[in-house]
């Protein structure tokens, strides 16, 4: 059985609504393409203990966890200071983070940017070219700010990082179908091909099509098959195209 992982998004703004998440779709995806599923998401306040909690809880679950959010210079930056209350180690400043944030703001540097150079003791930087500025990692756990442009700009060194496992194979036929019409044809294929993952997903004024279906698996061949199974037993007439 491959990796799973789960995420940890932080943030008051988005439990009231202020900010729209936008991270988790893209992780994702991104992992799904590693071959290691998104299996559990939490999302909690900007608070040490809470953060600290759930850290430790989804650590000692999954073999990988993001965290999203709270790496700044505010008050209400306080996933540092939680990962390494989680690791049980102390804050120390980083030198290349806090020589990154001198070279960015020159003169007009303050207390508050270099908040963001302390990282938990023995914390890995990892960082490429492309990407100067570190992603902090604590054995399983990687730390990334919750700013949708910065979290994209930073994954790539993380995927080098985990990539590895089998990747997943994926298939999808969009139908004309409501999911009444086709739910015991896909309960049997789910008990059949029980090592796959079969999705079933309406749509409501969709012109198009009604219900997509898709067949995940790490075996290109049984995934295939599954498929098949599942044209040969439906009208050709209500599939509207499969990708």
């Amino acid at each position: 059985m491959g990796r799973t992982a789960a995420a940890l998004i932080i943030g008051n703004e988005i439990l009231s609504g202020k900010i729209r998440e936008e991270n988790i779709a893209y992780l994702g995806k991104e992992l799904f393409l590693l071959g290691i599923p998104l299996q559990r998401v939490v999302v909690c306040v900007d608070d040490v203990d809470v953060i600290a909690t759930d850290v430790n809880a989804l650590r000692k679950a999954h073999d990988v966890v993001f965290t999203s959010g709270g790496i700044g210079p505010t008050h209400d930056d306080v996933t540092l200071e939680a990962i390494a209350k989680a690791f049980g180690v102390p804050l120390e400043r980083s030198k290349v983070i806090a020589g990154l944030i001198h070279k960015h703001n020159g003169e007009d540097v303050t207390d508050a940017h270099l908040r963001m150079a302390d990282v938990p003791e023995g914390a890995d930087l990892l960082r490429s070219d492309e990407m100067p500025w570190p992603t902090v990692a604590m054995e399983n756990v990687y730390m990334f700010p919750g700013v949708p442009e910065i979290f994209r700009m930073k994954f790539p060194v993380v995927r080098q990082r985990l990539a590895g496992d089998d990747p997943f194979h994926t298939r999808a036929v969009f139908t004309n179908f409501g999911e009444g019409e086709i739910a015991k044809r896909l309960g049997e294929l789910a008990d059949k091909f029980d090592d796959l993952s079969l999705g079933s997903y309406p749509t409501f004024r969709n012109s198009e099509y009604r219900t997509k279906i898709t067949f995940d698996g790490r075996d290109r061949d049984r995934v295939e098959q599954a498929m098949s199974e599942f044209l040969g037993s439906v009208d050709s007439a209500g599939v509207v195209r499969v990708e």
